[in-house]
């Protein structure tokens, strides 16, 4: 989930139950198996694959499951699916906008799952265009500020990665985000690693133009949509304009508690 906002640093703090995980790691499998597919099975040519690796690898995806999945969507390995990329756009609760990215091998499929979590979670889905053009698609590169015995700050990350295409550095609370250009995506990534900086994440995503701030009923139902979405076996990611101030957010948890 990208919605920008606290509840993205919120999530990452949450401990990932099983199922949860097993999800996770069969999504991010697949991204594997379709990057290998899309520019050949050598991570070094194909920056797509390199980095769906190293996220995968972040995310403790045993070393087994990416090197099957590189060797059967470059071919070398049979039972590949024919995966297909579907964007959805659509409306969440208090008109929060939102672009649903399916990796799915039956459109079919695909489309009546995300319809119905959708009608039956307060949102709906619309016609393509009308909600897309609110976004526009951005190298994003997520880095933790603790680091083996050092603390990244924010002047160490724009001195790195300034003359490579950086536009922004958002702090995320445990980490910064560095927005670019997609096509500075790669640039950025090696730079921070030239500067000896790690990362946890390095992809194109979809950064909206503006946010809705949400009240404490409104972030409650957003939430329930997006973990309904989520556990969707096609749905791959998710982006959303919303944000949840610190406020709502702390009488979120406190509700929980």
């Amino acid at each position: 989930m990208s919605g920008h906002s606290k509840w993205a640093t919120t999530k990452h703090k949450k401990a990932i139950v099983d199922a949860k995980r097993g999800k996770m790691f069969a999504k991010l499998v697949k991204n594997v198996e379709v990057a290998a597919r899309m520019g050949g099975g050598d991570p070094t040519g194909n920056p797509t694959l390199y980095d769906a690796i190293q996220k995968a690898k972040k995310s403790s995806v045993p070393n087994d499951n990416i090197d099957r999945a590189v060797k059967r969507g470059s071919g070398a390995e049979t039972g590949g699916a024919d995966y297909q990329t579907i964007m959805y756009e659509g409306y969440g609760p208090s008109g929060v906008a939102m672009l649903i990215e399916c990796l799915t091998d039956n459109k079919n499929r695909a489309a009546m799952e995300v319809r119905t979590a959708m009608t039956r979670n307060g949102g709906s889905l619309a016609d393509p265009g009308s909600v897309s053009f609110l976004f526009h698609r951005k190298g994003v590169v997520v880095v933790a500020k603790d680091q083996e015995g050092r603390t990244v700050a924010e002047d160490d990350l724009l001195e790195a990665t300034l003359d490579a295409g950086a536009e922004d550095v958002n702090d995320l609370g445990e980490s910064f985000e560095v927005v670019s250009e997609a096509t500075d995506l790669v640039a950025v990534r090696t730079a921070l690693q030239a500067a000896g900086i790690d990362y946890d994440s390095a992809e194109a995503q979809f950064v909206p133009d503006m946010q809705v701030a949400l009240d404490k009923d409104g972030a409650a139902k957003m939430f329930r949509l997006v973990d309904v979405l989520e556990d969707l076996d096609d749905v791959q990611n998710l982006y959303a304009n919303f944000d949840v101030p610190d406020v709502v957010m702390a009488e979120l948890e406190d509700s929980e508690d």
